[in-house]
């Protein structure tokens, strides 16, 4: 089996779907609760097949990403796609130009087709032993819709007992972001953190992240003096530099107490390391995603490790699931985005999965999927039917 298997094809599937009540913040970046509104959005299935009849099934990624997919498909084509490390290194060489996220889809395929080959959960490969993971509700940015919208300090709040009420052991705020028309949102984001700490006591943990949305350091640092007196559990990727500044977030560590999380905008392994031992954070973002696959996530996961750090997995998906259930550094699984009037900020491209704030159990944990490979099924009659392109290689 291991030895004979080679990639003979791979296809990406591109569709398009509808999201209802959303629509965008002032800038047009963030998605923001919109009653009534509809969000149109495109998504993409990665298809890696092989000469034994096992295909690997990626959900994720951008036309960029799969433009990068393009550009190595000569490459991986007749490859053993069982040698994900070999495949790794070659092709993080090949996209050393760009932000290398062909390769995370890539490398993640490649991990649905180990499990599968196998007969066994992507997080067995792994050495993994959790079967269930603690979750934290991750809200939509702060909008401006006065009813029911998280348009106050105190909706934050009232989210939050709702989502304490309904087991979920932790809360994660997005604000509102610097609309140039609003002078006051520093003071709201500030609020926002002492009205919903004021709410929940002290029976969750908190964190806030505003997204690299405040213009300057010291707003960022008068945010970061207000998660001190709530008793946050982190803090992340606050201001414009993008969270890419070890130095300026060094800065920042020596003048709070609530520990940074920073590393989303920090590509691949190296630069996590290089990042960590410039001082720049206390808890390490990576995203499979991001960060090349499953392969590359986990590099980092054992890297903080053996700094002594641990690693804070970023966004919910079955592939973050799986890592993190063979993860001993590791806190919390995000869950998101959420709001207490949005149904779904997804696709409903699975038959047996679901991220959506619903999604828990009553501990607040979230299962790790038990089938073979990434363990989940993808709904192919409803992806057919919203079917927008495909290509194929060769």
């Amino acid at each position: 089996m291991a030895r004979g298997m080679q990639i003979t094809r791979i296809s990406v599937v591109e569709f398009g779907f509808e999201l209802a009540d959303l629509g965008t913040d002032y800038n047009g970046f963030n998605s923001v609760y919109s009653p009534g509104s509809v969000r149109r959005a495109t998504g993409h299935v990665l298809l890696v097949e092989t000469n034994e009849g096992i295909t690997g099934e990626h959900v994720g990624g951008d036309r960029n990403t799969y433009a990068q997919v393009g550009q190595v498909a000569h490459y991986l084509i007749g490859r053993n796609p069982l040698e994900r490390e070999r495949i790794y290194n070659d092709v993080k060489r090949a996209l050393r130009k760009v932000d290398k996220f062909g390769l995370s889809a890539i490398d993640i395929a490649l991990w649905d087709i180990a499990g599968k080959a196998y007969g066994v959960p992507l997080y067995e490969l792994l050495g993994g032993w959790k079967r269930t993971l603690p979750a934290y509700a991750s809200t939509l940015h702060g909008d401006h819709v006065r009813q029911g919208g998280l348009s106050s300090p105190e909706a934050f709040a009232d989210f939050a007992l709702q989502c304490r009420e309904m087991g979920y052991p932790a809360f994660k705020i997005h604000g509102w972001g610097n609309d140039p028309d609003d002078a006051g949102y520093i003071r709201r984001e500030v609020a926002a953190v002492l009205e919903t700490r004021a709410a929940v006591g002290e029976s969750m943990d908190l964190m806030l992240d505003p997204a690299c949305e405040y213009d300057t350091w010291a707003d960022a640092l008068r945010v970061g003096r207000a998660c001190d007196e709530a008793s946050f559990f982190w803090y992340e990727d606050p201001y414009k530099d993008g969270g890419v500044s070890a130095f300026a977030h060094k800065r920042m560590r020596e003048l709070i107490k609530t520990p940074l999380l920073l590393g989303e905008h920090v590509r691949n392994f190296e630069q996590h390391v290089d990042f960590s031992l410039a001082g720049g954070t206390d808890f390490l973002r990576a995203d499979a995603h991001y960060d090349g696959g499953v392969t590359g996530l986990m590099k980092i996961a054992h890297a903080a490790e053996g700094l002594g750090m641990d690693v804070e997995i970023h966004a919910p998906t079955p592939e973050h699931r799986h890592c993190m259930a063979s993860i001993r550094n590791t806190n919390y699984y995000e869950l998101g985005l959420v709001h207490p009037h949005v149904k779904t900020t997804r696709p409903p491209v699975y038959l047996d999965y679901s991220d959506d704030l619903g999604a828990i159990q009553g501990n607040g944990h979230v299962p790790v999927p038990q089938g073979h490979g990434l363990g989940v099924t993808i709904d192919w009659e409803w992806v057919r039917r919203h079917e927008t392109g495909r290509v194929s290689y060769p």
